[in-house]
Parts: structure tokens; sequence; C-alpha cells
């Protein structure tokens, strides 16, 4: 049945790996509409077109829908092609055995085995609706064609069986290439996940196809793998900034904060023993360097004895092996596993970075030996803020705040309550997003987008992976003047990765400057509510 809103015929799971045009198509006007005032055409423009070149160079990855987000270069010969189809069969029998898949195994095979096609997970994934419910985006689509080869090429049984399963697809180069670029059209939120009656988990199964063609092929987005994970290894940060730049920094930062609030404020490094060992998302230190300032302003100010890592990674709680390749996951976590042992800290706090709340906290656990305990800032703060030790003023605070929920933060480790305990006590026109906690909307930039932004992908993902989120924020502050930047707005994002989604969004539809939307971290506002600071922290113009 063709599309009732543009007429085109929707994507089957069987044109994966037929034909040399897209399979499908994004039109403007099939997006889920915005609210006012924000409903206009000129804020749903067409996505840019792939240049001619580009089209030529990146041959079948180019053709699922008019967008690359990480594009693998055409083969130049049908040998070539095939011998990269043979990687891929071999990578995808590894998938499937306890050798070779020692991380994700199990879950994934119940994942592979009891989908009951319901489509319960649809309706709950934002950039399906987002989208306009284009069919490629369905949550079950990419992983039914991994279940299929499964059926065909890994699991046994007999000929006729196979065949019934497979229903129609061919295991050729333009399959892999397609499915390649589609692993990068989920933001691995796990809201379909959580949906599903059988907990069946599609994002999990997306996130083992891309870890296929990374660990097989070696086949990944270079802001990743080579501007990611290596060079955090290797250098010291995904920023590129060894630690003798990132301590520069961080003494700028402390001495500005230091000037603003009128008392020291000063970063212990490499210090054996402390309580505490944070580890933050490198990004902050050039993006949003407040944030660690105000978060060493608060460790201070509540007498907790505390350090940061000079050594390689130990500065940087950033895995994006997480969101790829499980080898580079247990590389990075391994690292910061070792620097807290050799340190002798008695816990890590990770810092407001999601995905390093889930790479520490919960997928640390299965590479890691003697692991120290670990919490997250949020519980820390909400402990330091209900002990008394910070003399607060909410009234400082007085501006709309809305709460955005992290993913890998809330959904995945359930911390929930901590932030919205510690804004009921700062902000007193704190709103909730709806819907919000558990059952949020990533931000658009989940799974590594935020940092993807090459070929014409960024329109799509302000366009489409984060335009449920940016409906949620225009939502929340709907009893507010969104045709003014006079009365400002702030939300709260609690996570590096979110708050660099958040901030091309809100530049991309001129959000700051038509409707006075700012966005920042926790600790900002709790500090920015302290009573004894000399001067505001929260820079209007800056945020």
């Amino acid at each position: 049945m063709a599309c009732q809103f543009c007429g085109v015929q929707p994507a089957s799971v069987k044109d994966i790996s037929k034909g040399d045009d897209p399979i499908a198509k994004i039109d403007p006007k099939d997006l889920m509409p915005l609210p006012a005032p924000y409903d206009g055409p000129e804020y749903t423009p067409d996505i840019a077109e792939l240049k001619d070149e580009t089209k030529k160079t990146y041959g079948k990855s180019s053709t699922l829908d008019g967008v690359l987000a990480a594009g693998i270069p055409q083969p130049e010969t049908k040998e070539e092609e095939a011998e990269l189809v043979d990687k891929f069969l071999d990578g995808l029998h590894k998938l499937f055995t306890k050798e070779d898949n020692w991380t994700f195994l199990q879950p994934l095979m119940l994942s592979m085995e009891h989908c009951a096609r319901c489509q319960t997970c649809v309706e709950n994934c934002p950039v399906y609706e987002a989208s306009g419910f284009n069919e490629v985006y369905r949550p079950t689509y990419r992983a039914e064609i991994l279940r299929r080869l499964y059926h065909q090429h890994v699991k046994p049984g007999n000929k006729w069986f196979k065949t019934f399963q497979n229903n129609g697809i061919e295991l050729n180069y333009t399959l892999i290439s397609r499915l390649y670029e589609l692993s990068y059209r989920c933001t691995l939120c796990r809201r379909c996940a959580q949906s599903c009656p059988v907990g069946v988990d599609n994002g999990l199964i997306t996130r083992e196809i891309r870890k296929l063609f990374s660990q097989q092929l070696g086949w990944a987005p270079k802001e990743l793998h080579e501007k990611g994970t290596v060079q955090q290894l290797l250098v010291g940060s995904s920023t590129g900034m060894n630690s003798v730049v990132v301590k520069d920094n961080i003494e700028f930062i402390d001495e500005d904060m230091t000037e603003r609030l009128g008392w020291e404020v000063k970063t212990p490094w490499d210090v054996k023993g402390a309580d505490v060992l944070l580890i933050e998302n490198a990004g902050e230190f050039l993006a949003w360097p407040e944030n660690h300032g105000c978060t060493a302003a608060l460790l201070d100010k509540a007498g907790i004895s505390w350090t940061m890592s000079s050594e390689i990674a130990g500065y940087d709680g950033v895995n994006y092996g997480l969101f790829y390749d499980d080898v580079q996951l247990a590389r990075v976590a391994s690292r910061h596993f070792a620097i807290a042992k050799e340190l002798g800290v008695k816990k890590i706090v990770m810092g407001e970075c999601g995905h390093e709340h889930k790479a520490l906290a919960t997928i640390g656990d299965r590479v890691g030996v003697d692991l120290p305990p670990r919490e997250s800032i949020l519980t820390l703060v909400r402990d330091i803020v209900k002990s008394g030790a910070l003399k607060l003023d909410p009234s400082k605070n007085d501006f709309a705040v809305t709460l955005h929920d992290p993913c890998n933060t809330v959904r995945n480790l359930g911390i929930v309550e901590p932030q919205r305990e510690v804004l009921r006590m700062i902000a007193p026109k704190f709103r909730e997003m709806t819907p919000h906690g558990i059952h949020n909307y990533c931000c658009g930039g989940g799974s590594g987008f935020a940092i993807m932004s090459g070929f014409n992908f960024n329109d799509w993902r302000n366009l489409v992976s984060g335009r449920k989120k940016f409906a949620q924020i225009l939502n929340a502050f709907a009893d507010e003047d969104l045709n003014t930047d006079e009365t400002k707005k702030y939300v709260c994002a609690p996570c590096s990765n979110c708050k660099g989604a958040i901030r091309d969004m809100l530049d991309f539809y001129g959000a700051k400057e038509k409707s006075g939307i700012h966005y920042g971290g926790l600790v900002e506002l709790v500090v920015n509510a302290m009573v004894d600071a000399a001067e505001p922290v929260l820079d209007w113009d800056m945020m």
C-alpha cells in the first residue's frame, strides 16, 4: 500500500538487496509537525542533496535514503564486492558464537528468537514517528534483515525452512552497504526494548550490526573510531587534547571560576588514596567549561577528597566503543579501571555524560577486573544539596527550567529522581517534559550521532532524529512566550552528548534568538543558586 500522504510505495525488507536507486525518500511534507511557532515550512527545509561525486564515490551505501552518515567507498570491482560479502558472512557467524561475542551473545540470541512481530515497538520509536513513519526507520526493519540472514546462513535447519525464513532477501554487496548505513539511523535509545512485551531489544540488534561491520570489515564512522576511541587511547582524549593541554585548560577554568565565585576553586591531580576519582567527558573542557568549574566548586565546598587523573584516557570518560565495537569499549573501560586501581581511590564518580555512565556502570562489569565502586555525579550532587553543606537561594534561578533525561543515565541505569530532587529545591519554575523519566525521548544525538555531521547527516539529525525532542522542549515551555528571547528558558541536560545535540538543534531552528531557549547541565544551576557566589555562573550569551 502506498503512503497516504506522499503516494510513495513503502520500502519492504526485500528492497534492501535490490536496485540502484534510494529505497526510501525523506520528504519534508511527511515529517511530524512541530508545535507553533515552529510549524511553518521554513522550519522544515529539504535535506541537502548529496553531490553527484559523493554518490559516485560511496556508491551503494548512498542508496538507502539519500543521506550519508558513515558511508563506505564503493569497491572498484565485482571481485572486491564479493570478498566483502564473504567477510560479512564470516562476521555473521562470529556474531553468534560465545568465543567472539562474549559480551552480548545471550541477549542477542533472545532478541533473534523471540520477536512476535506485533510491532508494539514501532509506536515508541521517535525516529520512526518523526520521519512520518518511514518504513526503513521502523525498529523491526533492520532487525528483520539480520534475523533473516541469521536463519538462512547461521542457524541449523532444513533447506525449506531456511528459504521460508529468508523470504526473498539476497546476501549481496548492495545489502551489506545499505545495512551498514541503516545501522546509523537509530540512536540506540532503546525505547523499543522498553515497550516490547517479550523483551526483544532492537536497539541491541542495531548495535550488534554496527559491531559486525567494525570488528569484521573495519567499517566504522571516523568520528567514533579514528577521532574517537583510537585518538583517546593514543593521545589521551577523544577531543585530541593530551594531559598537558587538558591541565592548562582546566587551570584556566579554575581561575575563571575562582574569580566569579569569590573563593578558590582548584582541581587536584593524581592524588593517591583520594575518596573520589572524577572522570568527565573531555568535551566539557572545550565546549562547556563551566560544567567542570561548577563540579569542582561543589566538590570543594562539600569537603570531599577528590582527584582527577592525568594519565592517557584518565580524564576522559567518553567511550564510543559502547556504540560500535566491543574491543574498543573494553580497551577504554579497562584503562579507566586500571587508573582507579593505580591511584587507590575509593570510587569513581562519573561526570555528566550518559554513555560514560553506561560504559562504566553497566557494561564495564563485563570487561573489568577488581572494579571499584562507581557513582553518578547526579546522586552525589543530590546528597551534597540535601546535606545542607551549601547555602542556596532558589530565587537566583527564577526562570523556566525543564529537564531532559539522558537515555543511558535514566532509561538504562534508572537514575530518575536524584536530579529532580535537586531541581525541585533550586528551580522554582521547574516543569517536566511529557513524557519524562524512563519514557522520555532521546535528544537525537544518541549512539554517537551528536558528533557525526559529515555529508548531509547533520540535516537528517536535526530534522528527523532530534525532531521529537525539539517538540518536547517547545511543549514544555508552552506557557512561556516562545516568540521572544526576553523570557529566559533553560533546558537542563546533564549529559555532554545530549548538550551537543540540543545545541545543534537550537542553532538549526534559531530557537535561542527567537524563543530565548538555552541549555546547560545540572551542576551549573546548583552553583548559580549559591548564596555566597560573587557573580552568577550562568552566562546567557554563551549558553
